[in-house]
């Protein structure tokens, strides 16, 4: 495994710039000046990127591949002191292969080294700070796939942009690369020098040390020693019943405020004489601060951390009122108790990251990257996309709308003070839409599902509109914004509620004595129904009994209780109807008609105050059947369908329930005392039983049915 290289080391100047190329006395090609062609150990010439190209293809570990001193000093004098250069490589790395591209170094100091990572996914940028500060830039980005790559790396004062197949990876603004190359330096390429930096497979292992409790026998304890990782045992000395390791320090004050300090050295404490006086302190009396290690006070606000601490590895010092403390930095977690060693949280590896679609996600020291996959652009830190439409213009905003670009599209948002799904935009109106529809502009409303109108006062008749087909034995039923599926007339439910009716079964009115034959028939079960029959030989009446009196046949009368319907007995059946009105016929029963009164005074207002209803006319406020009758407002529920099922939700803007799988968003659950929840402290719960969560006071959590849901409550916060 090894890497195929094509490289070119490009120097900018502003003065030296030619239109949209580089003036030739600064390029460096360095191939041609190692004559690579000529003959490297572990180096072949081999076909490039193009048929036409050539390339080197790098392998092994016994190579030197390092320019000869005249060589390295002609490249670097042209690179030496320079603020703005760009390396362009084209490359071809094999799968977790890593190494060094180029390095120019002298002895451990690298002024300029490029290095590829595939087993860490990285390209990193090594090069000293004008402070003489060794600095590494991190570009999260995976380079070895087995496939060919032209790379750019353009350095100008501050800013590094790094390029990647012809597309802007990365721009950061970086501490300014001190060029100033001594003469010795050396020039190596496809590795760092003749024994590291090598492209091949393999790579550094880094574990955590597994520090074992030590033993520590009688007059030592356990502490930390500066170098060491891990506690060992330390000599102690007794101070007031405390114990104090080597070198620890304490101060103490008597009545007059005069103050003795000691050390502990080879178990006994010590008086330590102070050779100094304390320094003159510029703050109030009230704002000194006595210390338990030292006699001079301090002031408040005093930093301790500058007079040196143990913080070491990813970890900052703390100043505090009386002393200093280790913290690991924001993406590290403590390796030992005393936070002075800290290690990388791999926020990938985890689990702990944002990264969403079109996106691999790259740990970084202390946190991650989410990186495009190839192709894509990005749309934020977290989600990239094919195409910026947005940009392009390519969109389908209104002009009041702000558009955001997404995965697969783009999204429009009206701006404050529009209404709108963003394509269109206008100012926003009053707010008269009913039955839950939203208003979008002017005298136009979206409704919720169901209902329809331009302010959705109209609800969609599912049934008459053919968006429903029920079973034979079932008749649908239109309910505001919904419908479901009624057993017909000689029909009831078995019980399984099924939505399209399947669930009805024949009533055998004869058995259960639901019938209206008269005693000289014999009542027959039918399908839906039931048939009085006349016994051969006999001559029947066909009268029907109802309410223990006898009806005759093809008798008409109104029901006494209520004189709006029609019955007839037909052949041993009662017929029932409700009596049909005719509002052209001035004698029509206004109670049972009252869509035909026409006075102004029985007509009826709206809850809103803003719409009028005649009489007789119906419609739906607040998951209720309102109607108007002579000039008063009835409501009554609404008529909601069984739902035979656990869990139930009754969505926003509908008025029935609806089953859900998830018991934690369900506003109603069906309690079973068999199935219970173990809490926090392993309580057995039963279901319907809430508590407030351990260790906090706006956590209610409630049993639903061995489901533990928790929720915090806001007015609690």
């Amino acid at each position: 495994m090894g890497l195929k290289l094509f490289l070119v080391l490009g120097l900018f100047c502003v003065t030296s710039v030619l239109g949209f190329g580089v003036d030739p006395a600064l390029r460096i090609n360095v191939f041609d000046e190692l004559t690579l062609g000529e003959g490297f150990d572990g180096v072949t010439q081999v076909q490039g990127f193009h048929s036409e190209s050539r390339a080197f293809h790098f392998q092994g570990s016994s190579r030197e591949v390092k320019a000869p001193e005249d060589v390295s000093a002609r490249m670097l004098q042209k690179l030496r002191g320079r603020t703005e250069f760009t390396v362009l490589v084209t490359l071809k790395q094999e799968h977790l292969n890593s190494g060094v591209i180029l390095s120019i170094h002298h002895s451990e100091q690298r002024f300029l080294e490029l290095e590829s990572s595939g087993q860490r996914s990285e390209v990193r940028l090594h090069y000293r700070t004008k402070g003489q500060q060794a600095h590494t830039e991190v570009f999260p980005y995976s380079l070895a796939d087995g496939q060919w790559h032209k790379v750019s790396v353009a350095v100008s004062a501050s800013h590094i942009i790094l390029h990647v197949d012809c597309n802007r990876i990365y721009e950061r603004v970086v501490e300014i690369p001190f060029m100033d190359i001594p003469d010795d330096a050396a020039f190596w390429l496809g590795q760092r020098n003749s024994a590291h930096g090598f492209f091949k497979n393999g790579t550094v292992q880094c574990e955590t040390i597994s520090c074992p409790s030590p033993q520590c026998p009688a007059g030592t304890t356990p502490a930390y020693v500066k170098g060491a990782c891990c506690m060992e045992c330390q000599l102690v000395c007794l101070f007031k019943k405390e114990e104090l390791v080597e070198g620890a320090q304490k101060a103490v004050r008597d009545n007059s405020g005069r103050c003795q300090l000691s050390e502990c050295r080879e178990t006994a404490m010590h008086r330590v004489v102070m050779t100094t006086p304390c320094p003159e302190l510029n703050c109030p009396e009230s704002e000194q601060v006595n210390l338990t290690d030292r006699c001079c006070k301090v002031c408040r606000g005093h930093d301790f951390c500058a007079e040196g601490h143990d913080c070491v590895e990813h970890s900052d010092c703390i100043n505090l009122e009386a002393g200093a403390r280790c913290s690991c930095k924001d993406g590290f977690r403590p390796l030992r108790d005393d936070n002075a060693y800290c290690e990388d949280i791999d926020e990938c590896a985890e689990g702990k990251h944002y990264c969403r679609e079109n996106t691999v996600c790259v740990n970084t020291p202390g946190s991650f990257m989410c990186i495009c996959h190839r192709g894509y652009i990005r749309i934020d830190d977290y989600s990239c996309t094919e195409h910026d439409e947005c940009v392009s213009g390519l969109h389908s905003c209104d002009q009041n709308a702000l558009c955001f670009n997404k995965v697969g599209g783009h999204s429009c948002s009206c701006k404050p003070g529009y209404t709108g799904n963003g394509t269109v935009c206008k100012a926003m109106c009053d707010g008269l839409c009913q039955n839950g529809g939203t208003c979008i502009s002017p005298n136009n409303c979206i409704c919720q599902q169901g209902f329809t109108g331009k302010r959705c006062e109209t609800d969609i008749d599912e049934c008459s509109d053919g968006f429903v087909e029920c079973n034979d034995k079932a008749i649908c039923v239109n309910l505001p914004g919904w419908y479901h599926c009624e057993c017909r007339d000689g029909y009831h439910d078995n019980g399984l509620f099924s939505a399209n009716g399947e669930s009805c079964i024949d009533i055998n009115e004869c058995k259960m004595e639901r019938n209206t034959c008269a005693n000289d028939t014999v009542c027959f079960n039918l399908e839906g129904g039931y048939d009085c029959r006349c016994p051969h030989g006999r001559n029947c009446t066909g009268d029907c009994i109802l309410d223990n009196k006898v009806k005759h046949n093809r008798q008409i009368w109104v029901l006494d209780n209520d004189r709006c319907s029609v019955c007839s007995c037909q052949t041993g059946q009662v017929m029932c109807r409700r009596m049909v009105c005719d509002c052209e016929n001035p004698t029509a029963d206004l109670f049972c008609c009252p869509e035909c009164d026409p006075r102004l005074s029985s007509q009826c207002l709206h809850q809103n105050g803003l719409l009028t209803y005649g009489s007789g006319e119906s419609w739906v406020e607040n998951c209720q059947q309102c109607q108007c009758l002579q000039g008063q407002v009835d409501c009554w529920p609404l008529s909601c369908p069984p739902v035979d099922c656990e869990f139930t939700v009754v969505p926003e803007g509908e008025c029935c329930a609806r089953c859900i799988i998830d018991p934690c968003q369900a506003d109603t659950i069906r309690n079973d005392i068999t199935k219970t929840c173990t809490d926090e402290h392993g309580i057995q719960r039963f279901s319907g039983s809430s508590w407030v969560k351990h260790g906090t006071e706006c956590t209610l959590c409630q049993c639903k049915n061995g489901h533990i849901c928790c929720s915090v409550d806001p007015m609690c916060l």
